[in-house]
């Protein structure tokens, strides 16, 4: 719903304290109460977020979900069993926050629009319609991934290699042309932001990326093919990748210190 870990966290609590201050015997449907509860947080801070910020972001990386490429533990498959891909985090955050709150609550979670209408203060029929609409822009966003993680894997080592080899036309092949890069650097833009279109100008970063290759350890994020880089024992960037077709359609880059500053680097395996 909020694409923030940190603002996720603030909303788990946020639901927690207000069912410690009811009494749980007057309420017939838990499951129901936590959803609205949560759905209505979810709303007022997404509302709160589009209120403070002064200026639009030029790029924004929604905060992504990272784990080891290989094993997991059975919290994180519990995670990434319901792992939203970074790139459609993306596209939601181009939604209003109706629009979003409609869209994940039906869409994900089948909850009816007679019940996401008393949240967004519409009628049911005004609910579909902003379901409706976020679902249009979703389908529109891009192809659908590849759903074999070993192929989108052999993608991503594909780049890589031929990053380090400062291989351009090695790059280009692996990329689709209408391949679009997004990478965050901050708020604070010690670390400039991009958006790059079309194959050639993302394999114009190939020294860029040949000297961070030899960094880049393999992992899972949202739940696909990606990569961190750890410098110096600190993560550097995490790198999501959406493979369609045999081909990178998109990469999200998020470099922000800041935001990075919590990752654990312990769980990832060394660079290959």
């Amino acid at each position: 719903m909020l694409g923030s870990l940190s603002e996720a966290d603030d909303a788990v609590q946020e639901t927690w304290l207000r069912l410690s201050r009811t009494d749980a015997d007057d309420i017939e449907n838990l499951a129901g109460w936590l959803t609205t509860v949560t759905a209505r947080v979810c709303l007022n801070l997404l509302r709160a977020r589009d209120t403070r910020r002064e200026e639009p972001l030029d790029v924004h990386v929604p905060d992504p979900v990272v784990s080891n490429a290989a094993g997991m533990d059975p919290e994180h498959e519990a995670l990434l069993a319901d792992a939203v891909g970074l790139a459609l985090l993306v596209v939601l955050d181009t939604l209003t926050p109706a629009e979003r709150l409609a869209f994940v609550l039906h869409d994900m979670f089948a909850v009816p629009f007679e019940d996401i209408a008393l949240l967004v203060d519409r009628s049911p029929t005004a609910a579909r319609q902003l379901a409706s609409r976020a679902r249009r822009r979703v389908r529109d966003a891009g192809p659908t991934p590849d759903p074999d993680l070993a192929r989108q894997r052999e993608v991503v080592d594909a780049f890589f290699a031929a990053a380090r080899e400062g291989d351009v036309d090695g790059l280009v092949a692996v990329l689709d042309p209408d391949i679009v890069l997004r990478a965050d650097g901050g708020a604070a833009r010690t670390r400039p932001s991009m958006v790059l279109h079309g194959a050639r100008a993302v394999a114009g970063q190939a020294s860029y990326a040949r000297r961070l290759g030899r960094f880049v350890r393999p992992a899972l994020v949202n739940g696909a093919a990606g990569a961190v880089v750890v410098v110096a024992g600190k993560v550097f960037a995490v790198m999501g990748f959406v493979v369609a077709g045999g081909r990178v359609v998109a990469m999200d880059v998020l470099y922000d210190p800041e935001r990075l500053a919590g990752l654990d680097v312990e769980m990832l395996d060394e660079p290959g």
